[in-house]
């Protein structure tokens, strides 16, 4: 049987800047938009918190933005 490296994935997402160009709008108003705490906002944008797919819809929604938009998935060894 051959042993199959871990991959680590990484979500990295835009979720600053796009809060900047949304009238600069604040990470309390983002959560109070999608319904979760602003310490949950503020650990999604610095990558420390994967977000559910329910919540990625929902702040890409308060953007008006795709998932693809907001969020990027890679895979490093």
């Amino acid at each position: 049987m051959s042993e199959k490296k871990k991959e680590k994935v990484i979500i990295k997402n835009n979720i600053r800047t796009l809060r900047f160009f949304a009238n600069e709008m604040t990470q309390q108003q983002l959560a109070e938009l999608v319904g979760v705490s602003r310490q949950t906002i503020m650990s999604v944008e610095a990558g420390k918190y994967s977000p559910s797919l329910e919540l990625a819809f929902l702040i890409s929604e308060a953007f008006d933005k795709t998932i693809g938009d907001v969020f990027e998935f890679e895979r490093s060894s």
